[in-house]
């Protein structure tokens, strides 16, 4: 399967709730019709999460199809023209972002209708090859995060060799995405000895300090 992932902000003016509603319910409908499309998620972030001020995304949108041509042909259609079109009176497209990735699930696991879903956003260290930092993510850093126990499932999507095309920097090198019961959970899994060995490897392949994140929980519209 192939993936396109878009990270999404709310226009200026728009209260989050609105957002979410027009998102979800409109343009979500909208956006559902393009062809070829065999699952859309939309991931909304958690109202609590805006209680010290913006977050750098109000959500994202997670859109499948059988293979890139199809999604090429699909993107190139009047459908996606039309939810295009509309995108353009709730989500301010200067911010938006488009990701086509490849997805390495670490942890597969049931995902419970009211589960929430961490999404980080994740760089390589300053310095740090491509391939290298992709392996370790995957190989050497994806095993140990996945035995903190309170995880559900955890997916890598790492951004696609194209978006380096040409010396090109793509805005994130991939995206951790990883489920849990209730923010209560995700509280409880940073107290344990796994999570800490987790955050300790981080500094071999990932910048000092902690990766942007939004907490949300997902629709499915598709699939």
């Amino acid at each position: 399967m192939h993936k396109i992932i878009e990270l999404v902000k709310r226009r200026d003016g728009l209260d989050v709730a609105s957002f979410q509603d027009d998102w979800k319910h409109r343009h979500g409908t909208i956006a559902a019709r393009v062809p070829g499309l065999r699952r859309y998620v939309q991931s909304h972030t958690l109202p609590q999460g805006y209680a010290k001020g913006e977050l750098l995304f109000d959500g994202i949108a997670e859109m499948w199809f059988d293979d890139e041509p199809t999604a090429r042909a699909a993107f190139a259609g009047r459908e996606a023209a039309a939810s295009e079109q509309d995108a353009v009176r709730i989500i301010d497209r200067a911010r938006r972002v488009r990701m086509r990735v490849d997805v390495h699930v670490i942890l597969d696991g049931a995902i419970p209708a009211d589960a929430v879903k961490n999404i980080e956003f994740v760089s390589r260290r300053p310095g740090m090859a491509l391939t290298p930092f992709r392996n370790y993510w995957r190989e050497v850093h994806g095993p140990l995060a996945a035995r903190i126990p309170v995880l559900l499932r955890y997916e890598q999507n790492h951004a696609q060799p194209s978006a380096y095309a040409d010396g090109a920097e793509p805005a994130y090198d991939g995206l951790a995405i990883t489920w849990f019961r209730s923010t209560a959970d995700m509280k409880h899994g940073t107290l344990t000895e796994e999570y800490a060995r987790t955050r300790a490897d981080e500094a071999n392949f990932l910048p000092d300090g902690h990766l942007p994140i939004i907490i949300t929980r997902e629709h499915v519209l598709i699939g």
